[in-house]
Formats: C-alpha cells, structure tokens, sequence
C-alpha cells in the first residue's frame, strides 16, 4: 500500500525546515563519529549516517503534543524531534549535564518535554513503550499520537507481534515505524525476514501497512503526515516501513565484512540529503539557500560539541541518584 496524501510540492519553508533537520542530525553523527574515533566517548555508538530522511521526514510531520520511542540507533529520532543537541553530546561525553548526567550514553537518551520517550537499548521495546504511550493519550482523552520507531532486526521479535495486535484491538493512536535499513547487526534482511516488506504483516493485525522510500525525505514525511492525523483521529495504528539504508557498521567499528568490496565503496551514493538538494531546485528553491541553512546546521552542531566538551563529568555521588525510588514519607 502507499500513501494516499497528494504529492503535491511542499512550501518552501517545510523544504528548508526539513533538510534543516537532516543537516543537523548529518553533521551531529559526523561528530559523534569522529569523536568516538578519539576515544573522547565512553561505551558504544551507533549511528544513522545514511538514514536521515527517515528520521526528519517521520518527526518533521509530527505536532508537540505527539510523542515518540526510539531505538539504539536513535540520535535523529531524538534531534528531529526537539532533543538539544548541547544536552545529547554532553551524554555521548560522560558529562554531568547530559540528558542522563553522563551515566548513561548514547542509547538512553530522552527528553519528555520534547516528546522524546527514549532511546532504548533492547531491541523491539520501542513498540511495547509506545503502545503503553500511545494507550495512556487514549485514555486521557489527549489528541496526539506516538510514532514507535524500530528496524526491521525487530521485526520478528514476539514484542513487534503483541504490539502491533493490542494496537489495533484498542485503536490506539500509534504509527509503528520500521527503518528497513538492509541489515539487522551483521545479517542482510533476506536472512531473517520472510516477507518482501515488514509492512506487508499489517494486514494480519487489519490496519494499513505503507512502503516508502525512505531516502525520499518529502515522501516519508507526507506517509506519516496521513498516518498520524489517522491515529489522532481515532483510526488506530499504521505501519509504516522506510527502504533505507545504513552506511556504516552496526557500531562504530565494525568491519562490515558482510557487505561486499563494492557496497562499502559505494553505499553512500544513496543519500536523502542530496536527493533533497536536487528536488528542492527542481521545485525553485535557490542553491544558496540550502547553503545558508547547511551552514546553520553544522555550525549549531560544532557549537554543542564545543559547549558538550567544556562541561563536567559527574561526581561520584551521582552513582546510585536515580536509581532508587524515593520512600514514601510518613
């Protein structure tokens, strides 16, 4: 199935607002890779390079009161959604003013005020943490909807399975949304999916199931766009599954022996940003304008990293803060 939202040309502004956030999360993992490279970050990382349409079509179509879980790879879910990118690399740094107060890095970071639920660190739990999420706006009466980013290495957990079922028995204004990035760690996806597309099972839970590409930025973001107003509008849950594609490793690291010679030399030829570049000025947006916006975007990045850096690592008494509950007082 495919969107039914008219492809009609965005706005300018929604251009630019886009491949704003796409250049943000481009050069925030840049600098979390050279970083890690240094051996300036603590723990592992994993990061999106290859994948940003996916994250800034999918939460560039989403409103403030809407809500999202994301994954280990999940640095783009949390900037395009709203996530200070000073705060995310002070974590990445073991700096006390990070999301976690450096205790907890790269796969942990949340921001509820933002509608950021989380990271998470197992895999398939963002869909078990957004159908909680999701069932909590129902019965609230809220009209938002979370979207539950995962990849298709979820796809065949038993979590993804009784997600997606108790969504669509209860209605549940939630969009499951699959990164299908070719790979699950080190297995290619024919390996361990039996289907074409992971969107393909929706049908068995009886509610759509959209393939786009995920390297479309303006096509992701109209799928979510239908999907979401859907989900506020007590339609229930969609799954949306993006074609995209990882450019590096599993981790920072990796050798990528499963890839052949050619792809690890070529695979950046897929890239969201570019093809963006490219429709934008068939659409009249003038090349300077992209400039100006690129430059923004890794300047505001070069200035977390900078600011991220200066700060402090937690003290020792910070150990087990947050760990406990509090006892209830007398």
């Amino acid at each position: 199935m495919v969107s039914s939202v008219p492809a009609s040309p965005p706005p300018q502004e929604e251009i630019l607002r886009l491949f704003r956030l796409m250049c943000e999360i481009r050069a925030f993992e840049l600098a979390v890779v050279a970083g890690y490279k240094e051996g300036e970050m603590p723990g592992f990382v994993h990061v999106s390079l290859g994948q940003e349409g996916a994250a800034a079509g999918a939460c560039g179509a989403l409103e403030p009161g809407d809500l999202i879980t994301s994954t280990h790879r999940g640095h783009g879910h949390c900037l395009a959604k709203g996530a200070d990118p000073g705060r995310m690399m002070a974590e990445l740094h073991a700096r006390v003013d990070g999301y976690g107060k450096g205790r907890s890095g790269s796969m942990h970071i949340a921001d509820v005020a933002a509608g950021v639920l989380g990271a998470n660190g197992i895999v398939g739990q963002s869909m078990g943490l957004g159908v909680g999420a999701a069932l909590s706006l129902q019965v609230n009466g809220r009209k938002s909807c979370v979207v539950a980013f995962f990849g298709e290495g979820a796809s065949g957990s038993g979590i993804a399975h009784e997600a997606m079922n108790m969504a669509a028995i209860w209605r549940l204004p939630i969009v499951f949304f699959c990164e299908s990035n070719r790979y699950a760690e080190l297995s290619p996806y024919e390996v361990h999916v039996s289907l074409a597309n992971v969107a393909d099972r929706a049908a068995a839970y009886g509610f759509p199931g959209i393939v786009v590409d995920g390297e479309d930025v303006l096509a992701v973001h109209r799928a979510v766009t239908e999907a979401a107003m859907r989900a506020r509008d007590g339609g229930g849950p969609t799954l949306i599954e993006a074609k995209t594609y990882r450019w590096h490793g599993h981790y920072e690291g990796d050798p990528q022996a499963y890839k052949t010679a050619e792809e690890r030399e070529n695979g950046h030829s897929l890239d969201p940003i570019a093809r963006l570049e490219e429709r934008a000025g068939e659409l009249g947006v003038a090349p300077a304008a992209l400039a100006k916006v690129r430059a923004e975007a890794e300047a505001r990045i070069t200035e977390a990293v900078a600011w991220a850096k200066e700060q402090q690592g937690p003290a020792l008494s910070l150990l087990d803060e947050d760990v406990y509950a509090d006892a209830p007082h007398a």
